[in-house]
């Protein structure tokens, strides 16, 4: 067995209706919390007035950080200001992606009382100590695997934009609160852009060239909840909590996995692609992952011959998204791309170009996209052949 190593995750609280406690457990980190959540969303669907009263049964008291869309520097800097001088002893993320995020940026500030961008990677040069304070995730949606990771995703949008990560392995949140409950008022759209997201992450991870077997184990049983309860949650049967919880659990799969093995090119684009343009994270990776395996199995055809490992990978993905356990390497490489086109037709996957990145963006976009753990090197030219066919 190859030698490997695997990060810490969070405690996992699993279960429908299991948001109740989350004022127990955030008691049992301090008597004051900093609670961060998403928009209106959380009003509308009746889950903020759960959280409230689990809060309020609690012995602590608790002030609320409101985050609409992703989160920016100024964002975290403008909340670690507002709240430093309440003294939180824990933070409390309740929302999606963007929403822990940036709750694990300010719960990493906090004690620091400084900007947080010299601290981002490829922007600054300051490497963060790693004092935070303890964060309890509880996700809105599924996708992102933010409840599972050590970093937090920020962004400045335009020309001279990025996507970068505030990055320490003490930065993981202390506690996974996963109630697939607090997904079903999700909508269609946004429940299809997140269970992209997460099966891209699984998929890109089982593939990468720094999985393990422990890894390996855990995406694949994502990679065959996410997949069979993707559309169907996605076009019609939203309201069922039997697949809501297995892309709540393929979601937070995916963040353990990526955390440990890496991601490919569909994520090292998804950076710089977001940072240009207001496409949704999830959207970005959802309109580039056919491309982009199509892509990757060519040229590992071509550079590494027919019975690579990581053509087998790819193969047995394409087998499970068919429930059809045998057939040959190639064979299942054609159904998992046969796959890929159909979710993008039939969840409506919008194109970049929509969005208004157009060919004048490529090139810059072709120097900027990240393949360290993609399981084969693609030259410039199909970096920007997989762009030009998304626009």
């Amino acid at each position: 067995m190859i030698p490997f190593e695997f990060y810490r995750c969070p405690r996992v609280v699993f279960g429908t209706g299991r948001i109740t406690e989350v004022g127990e457990i955030a008691a049992g980190c301090g008597s004051r919390a900093l609670v961060v959540t998403g928009s209106e969303s959380l009003e509308r669907s009746g889950n903020w007035e759960m959280v409230v009263r689990s809060l309020a049964g609690a012995p602590l008291t608790f002030d609320r950080f409101t985050v609409k869309g992703e989160p920016s520097p100024d964002l975290v800097d403008g909340a670690v200001l507002e709240f430093r001088k309440h003294r939180p002893d824990v933070v409390v993320a309740v929302g999606g992606g963007s929403t822990i995020d940036c709750a694990k940026a300010i719960a990493a500030m906090l004690p620091l009382r400084e900007p947080v961008t010299p601290y981002l990677e490829g922007v600054g040069d300051r490497n963060h100590p790693g004092k935070t304070l303890p964060l309890i995730a509880a996700p809105t949606t599924s996708g992102t695997g933010s409840e599972a990771t050590k970093n937090a995703v920020l962004s400045r949008i335009g020309a001279e934009g990025f996507k970068k990560s505030l990055r320490h392995d003490n930065f993981t949140p202390a506690c996974a609160l996963l109630d697939p409950a607090l997904t079903l008022s999700c909508d269609p759209p946004l429940t299809a852009a997140c269970g992209m997201d997460a099966f891209t992450q699984l998929l890109e991870s089982y593939v990468s060239p720094h999985s393990s077997p422990l890894t390996d184990a855990l995406a694949l049983s994502g990679i065959e909840h996410v997949s069979q309860a993707l559309l169907p949650a996605s076009t019609g049967r939203g309201n069922d909590i039997r697949l809501r919880s297995s892309l709540m659990y393929g979601a937070f799969l995916s963040g353990v996995t990526l955390a440990n093995a890496g991601l490919g090119v569909i994520h090292g684009l998804a950076g710089p692609v977001g940072a240009r343009i207001p496409m949704p994270h999830g959207m970005v990776c959802a309109a580039l992952l056919c491309e982009v395996c199509r892509m990757n199995i060519r040229r590992i055809k071509e550079q590494k011959g027919p019975q690579d490992a990581a053509l087998a990978r790819y193969a047995r993905v394409g087998r499970i998204l068919w429930a059809a356990p045998e057939g040959g390497v190639l064979e299942g490489c054609d159904m998992l791309l046969e796959k890929l086109e159909e979710w993008t037709v039939k969840l409506q996957v919008p194109r970049l170009g929509d969005y208004g990145l157009d060919q004048a963006d490529l090139d810059a976009l072709v120097t900027l996209a990240g393949q360290k753990t993609n399981p084969v090197q693609l030259a410039p030219n199909d970096v920007k052949a997989i762009l030009q066919a998304r626009l």
